[in-house]
């Protein structure tokens, strides 16, 4: 008699490569799913993005109006309904330091003493200020505490100093001993612009760069600011006193024109300079547009453009 063949064997060995195929094709659909819901979600982020930097754009829109003011509500926009909407704010670029303006001027004096106020020695100062004027100056002459082209080659630093005024303040942190003021002064960055007219604008400043300018205390320069705001302490009302004529607010500061011209020279009243900045939300899509332009109220030219993605 024959033997019996052992089905059992041979129909469980079956059923784990079925279990097996089972599971293959169970985890292959799992990772198309996923996929598809990856694909989905950038899809919509994509467009989500989109459709905020559209909203951005109307806000710089709204904001480029010049009938429009600072505090005007309609430069703050967003829809309950559909969670889309808008934030833009108008910004004087008066307000801060032109950093290539003081340079140019080879303001030595004030970049002294305001180095010495945010903690460096007299020789520091020096240094810093001598270092700054041969990063924008034409020539290969360094400073009696300043740098050229030999320091920074020394430095493994090729083909700097760039003999030009700032483009941009990020490349202000090339200069011999910036690292040593961002330790000691952070938010340097806030006190300089690229983009004003020239001079501080006396209208935007707040008190502490008045102060500065004028080489005054902030407790005196804050009689500015004060001034500016009128009597109810609040910008942007209809009691606003703002300076038309640079001579009274130096009179106010107690700036001599004749003893000292150079403090003068460092301040303005009405700056035409504006910084509008454009925030467009979707769906918690955020995308971020700021635009300089001059003269808004008359006949505007745009200075320069960016865009960025918010976090």
């Amino acid at each position: 008699m024959r033997p019996r063949p052992k089905l059992s064997h041979t129909r469980g060995s079956a059923l784990i490569a079925v279990m097996w195929l089972i599971a293959i094709l169970a985890l292959a659909s799992m990772a198309a799913i996923r996929m598809i819901y990856f694909d989905v979600d950038l899809s919509a982020s994509q467009i989500h993005g989109f459709r905020a930097r559209q909203m951005a754009e109307m806000g710089i829109a709204v904001a480029s109006n010049p009938a429009v003011k600072r505090t005007d509500p309609l430069l703050h926009q967003m829809s309950e309904e559909s969670g889309e909407g808008f934030e833009a704010r108008l910004i004087s670029e008066g307000e801060k330091f032109n950093i290539n303006a003081l340079l140019l001027k080879q303001d030595e004096q004030f970049f002294k003493s305001l180095f010495i106020d945010w903690g460096l020695t007299l020789d520091e100062a020096q240094a810093m200020t001598d270092a700054l004027i041969d990063w924008v100056d034409t020539n290969d002459e360094a400073g009696l505490n300043g740098a050229e082209s030999k320091w920074y080659l020394d430095q493994g630093r090729l083909n700097q100093p760039f003999n030009h005024p700032f483009y941009n303040l990020d490349e202000m942190r090339f200069v011999k001993g910036m690292d040593y003021i961002e330790a000691l002064k952070p938010d340097w960055r806030n006190w300089f612009t690229i983009w004003s007219s020239g001079q501080l604008d006396l209208n935007e400043a707040p008190a502490e760069l008045i102060a500065a300018a004028a080489e005054c205390t902030v407790e005196e320069a804050n009689i500015i600011p004060e001034t500016v705001r009128g009597p109810d302490g609040v910008r942007e009302t209809d009691d606003d006193a703002p300076f038309q004529q640079l001579e009274a607010a130096l009179t106010l500061l107690g700036v001599d024109t004749n003893a000292r011209p150079d403090i003068a020279a460092r301040m303005t009243v009405n700056d035409a300079t504006q910084r509008i900045e454009s925030i467009g939300t979707v769906s918690g899509a955020k995308r971020k547009i700021t635009v300089i332009v001059r003269n808004r109220t008359g006949r505007p030219a745009v200075l320069e453009r960016t865009e960025e993605i918010v976090p």
